[in-house]
């Protein structure tokens, strides 16, 4: 039975930071939230987008999501997990025969004409494509049929980890000059953690991927000893050193790695491909990884063998739905993933719940009541509720007001850490199904 104490900073204390895509606004807000506050935290953790904030959070980088020129305010987040371009290339091909067939219909005789010049110019695309997947090396373990080669997953998640990369990268990158983040800059991300665990800001790391070789996750840490030799330690019919990377051993070069796999959501975008090292238990083998939006529980567990035993747990998806609040499907294709990547994501936290009580003292959630914005909704959504647009940027003031009002101010202050603006709540521990 789950012993119910009252939050307190003296405890160990894990943030886990749980969604997909345009959800990262949310912890943003959340985390700008916690850092006014001076909430400890001894453990950031994260799956999905929020492997990313937990990334930038553990270097005291995370206000690099919210500033003026952070990521989440930039014009450029509207693009990410847009249409990959060989894909609009090819669609652009197709719409423009499309054309061609329907003006032969009125002017038959320059009908052969255009035709060829459009078929002749998809061959040569496709051409060109099909030799590029057999010449990159980093593709080869991607191919696949040549339909599948040519056009390929259908969503690029290469500019959000463009984003995430450069943002980490400004942050480690001291004296060198580069503008991009080099190869090996995750080796230079966990050197600059590791020399810097116990300073202020700076925190213990932990996020998680989905290899989809060894089908099974991948969990990546930088804790503290004695909780660094726990994370490592043998498990009875597990082989440790194929699901876990220590950051500040053997995995300390695939920081950046197990981020891109956690931004990089199943099926809809290619995986990303590591190379483990040559003296690790894959012997240098290519994987392919990516985000599982189940993860949550994996995490949950990892903590609990890190002694952790408070959480505090972050998502944009709302507890639960209500009565007679359905709204029409949209036709999209990134709306509809978005639906059942959210519907995943509650089951899964749901679940993980129902086990987190039993492990930790304390599980706190902050999430919102309502949020109409999806995990691809970048540009916003229109919600029928409140006949209006929900933007990003309103998503995330919407996690920094839910962050003061659920967790800081009935909670932290309740605790006597601020007594100035907390007011008094019984002593308990909050599951996902009471967060409202």
């Amino acid at each position: 039975m789950n012993h119910q104490v009252q939050y307190s900073p003296s405890r160990r204390t894990a943030l886990v930071l749980c969604g997909t895509g345009a959800h990262g606004a949310y912890h943003a807000g959340v985390l700008r939230a916690l850092q006014e506050a001076g909430v400890k935290i001894d453990v950031v953790a994260g799956q999905g987008v929020g492997a990313a904030g937990a990334v930038l959070a553990a270097i005291d980088g995370g206000s690099r999501l919210w500033e003026p020129d952070g990521i989440w305010r930039l014009q450029q987040s509207r693009r990410y997990y847009g249409w990959r371009r060989h894909v609009q290339v090819v669609a652009a091909m197709l719409i423009a025969l499309l054309v061609a067939c329907v003006a032969a219909l009125f002017v038959p005789a320059a009908f052969w004409k255009i035709a060829s010049a459009i078929v002749a110019g998809v061959v040569l695309t496709i051409a060109v494509m099909l030799a590029a997947c057999r010449w990159y090396p980093r593709l080869r373990r991607a191919t696949g049929g040549a339909w599948w080669s040519v056009i390929g997953a259908p969503f690029d998640s290469k500019p959000a980890i463009d984003a995430f990369s450069h943002a980490v990268w400004q942050l480690i990158r001291g004296a060198s000059r580069d503008a991009q983040p080099p190869g090996d800059a995750g080796k230079r991300y966990a050197e600059v953690l590791g020399e810097n665990l116990g300073q202020p800001g700076f925190r213990e790391l932990m996020i998680v991927a989905t290899d989809l070789d060894s089908r099974s996750d991948i969990t990546a840490a930088m804790l503290r000893e004695p909780h660094r030799r726990e994370f490592m330690a043998p498990r009875p019919g597990r082989e440790r050193r194929a699901e876990a990377l220590d950051l500040a051993g053997l995995g300390r070069d695939h920081a950046l790695d197990i981020m891109s796999a956690a931004l990089t959501p199943p099926v809809v975008c290619e995986p990303h491909l590591l190379t483990f090292a040559p003296d690790g238990y894959w012997r240098g083998e290519s994987h392919r990884l990516c985000e599982r939006p189940g993860s949550v529980n994996r995490l949950f567990e990892e903590l609990a063998g890190a002694a952790v035993s408070q959480l505090i747990v972050v998502t944009a998806v709302p507890a639960s739905a209500s009565p007679h609040r359905l709204r029409v499907p949209r036709l999209d294709l990134r709306s509809r993933l978005g639906e059942f990547i959210s519907a995943a994501e509650t089951a899964a936290l749901r679940d993980a719940m129902d086990h987190a009580l039993l492990r930790f003292d304390s599980v706190y959630v902050i999430c919102p009541p309502h949020n109409p914005v999806g995990p691809f909704d970048f540009t916003g959504a229109y919600d029928e509720a409140s006949d209006r647009r929900h933007s990003t940027m309103e998503l995330m003031e919407r996690g920094y007001e839910d962050a003061c009002h659920q967790f800081i101010e009935p909670v932290v202050g309740a605790s006597g850490e601020m007594i100035a603006h907390g007011s008094r709540h019984p002593d308990r521990s909050r599951g996902f199904s009471e967060a409202h």
